[in-house]
């Protein structure tokens, strides 16, 4: 087995992140390492299912995942981002990440590759294929979230959180047939750290990127006069889709924090039944009892607070920063058509050069041809994504919501079964002297 092992960074003190470390938060608001889908969300570590899910007469989630194994059969190139490891160096503390790929693609040298890479090797990523790929849909990376603290801890959560973030944004780039087959793409899955520096410096020089800018500014205020029925269908449909998608996020958010609170709260009411039953002999059982379940039922309560965080919030908020994403995509591609109308104007007032605009107008038309055509493409991949992701969030949360208030109703109704007498149990009480 061929492996091309990356040694990682320059020389600095490195430590595998324990399970267990609680992280406090950094005031750095340069770290591009510390990012997380989401603000408020603590995210549980576990399975989401368990027995009783798996045999309920509702469940389906199981039944949704029967493409994915289809398409896995088909797959050629396999990514995992495991193993997160802390770097101290004088000046900064941050993360990387193990990125271990299998491949059966001609293109690549070896057919497996470990590599360690921090966020901005991510970010660094993405930008490259979103300038290569104006109107093709990159999906978003976490965002920037500051964590405050000292700067070597970091929340086991939190580094989950990010390392399931990236794993599934380099897998989605992974499924898709052209962002896939990027030179980009096979440099950072393959390069060893000095390789991937060296070749992060190549490319257009900082005038070239600012000449870009501003004929991308240039074209927005101009604005596209003939925008195609089908873009300005899509477009009213992601605006559409982004508030729908913000409100969900925001009141999911808001319902994770109240039932944590919740939750806290809980904690404390059943000690007090055990303290009461100390000094109230002839309720002592029942109140016993009480504590007992409100217990039982508190256990449950966090499992299902740490399903909805670890389900429901980051697929939401994922698709609030793809919703930011589209509009993007949608600008370029407009910006792209508003160019060539614009060189067409030219053409119809200019008495010169012709031949040499004409051309150009020439290539211009096939880029937008080109582009429309990719985010045709990607338009439909990308809804057949969204809708069996937030299916599958959905379904998963709903069966988990029966679970819960199953389990919490089955313990009072135990509850209420052990306190049940029998009618002449309860005569010969009222008789004993």
């Amino acid at each position: 087995m061929s492996r091309t092992i990356d040694a990682g960074v320059s020389p600095t003190q490195t430590n595998t992140i324990p399970a267990d470390i609680s992280g406090q938060m950094l005031d750095l608001d340069e770290d591009d390492d510390l990012e997380v889908f989401s603000k408020d969300s603590t995210l549980a570590d576990g399975n989401m299912f368990n027995a009783s899910m798996l045999t309920s007469p509702g469940s389906m989630v199981n039944q949704c995942k029967f493409e994915e194994d289809e398409e896995s059969d088909s797959k050629d190139i396999f990514i995992t981002v495991d193993n997160p490891e802390s770097h101290v160096t004088a000046i900064e503390t941050f993360i990387t990440y193990r990125v271990l790929t299998k491949t059966t693609r001609s293109e690549f040298d070896n057919s497996e590759y470990e590599v360690r890479r921090r966020y901005q090797d991510f970010l660094w990523l993405r930008g490259k294929l979103e300038d290569a790929h104006s109107t093709l849909i990159v999906h978003p990376l976490p965002e920037k979230f500051v964590v405050k603290g000292m700067v070597e801890r970091f929340s086991g959560d939190f580094i989950e959180t990010r390392r399931k973030a990236l794993h599934k944004f380099l897998n989605r780039v992974a499924d898709h047939p052209i962002l896939s087959c990027s030179e980009d793409f096979k440099v950072f899955l393959s390069a060893q750290a000095w390789e991937l520096t060296t070749y992060k410096k190549q490319g257009p020089g900082f005038l070239s990127r600012m000449g870009e800018t501003v004929r991308a500014v240039a074209n927005s205020v101009r604005g596209v006069k003939n925008r195609p029925e089908e873009f300005t269908a899509i477009q009213e449909y992601v605006e559409d889709f982004s508030n729908k998608i913000g409100s969900l996020d925001k009141v999911t958010q808001r319902i994770v924090k109240e039932q944590k609170e919740y939750l806290e709260e809980l904690k404390e009411y059943g000690p007090t039944y055990t303290l009461w039953s100390g000094s109230e002999e002839e309720l002592a059982e029942q109140l016993k009892g009480v504590a007992g379940c409100i217990e039982r039922c508190c256990k449950e309560t966090e499992e299902q607070v740490g399903h909805l965080s670890d389900t429901l919030v980051p697929v939401l908020h994922e698709y609030v920063l793809c919703a930011e994403t589209l509009k993007a995509v949608l600008r370029r591609r407009d910006n792209i058509q508003a160019e060539f109308e614009a060189k067409n104007e030219a053409l119809a007032t200019k008495k010169v050069d012709r031949d040499a605009l004409k051309e150009e107008i020439d290539k211009l038309e096939d880029r937008v041809e080109w582009a429309n055509n990719a985010l045709k493409g990607d338009w439909g991949r990308w809804q057949r994504s969204m809708r069996g992701d937030l299916k599958s969030a959905f379904l998963s949360t709903a069966e988990k919501n029966v679970d819960y208030y199953e389990k919490c109703l089955a313990v009072w109704e135990t509850f209420l079964l052990s306190q049940r007498t029998e009618p002449s149990e309860e005569t010969d009480r009222d008789n004993t002297p």
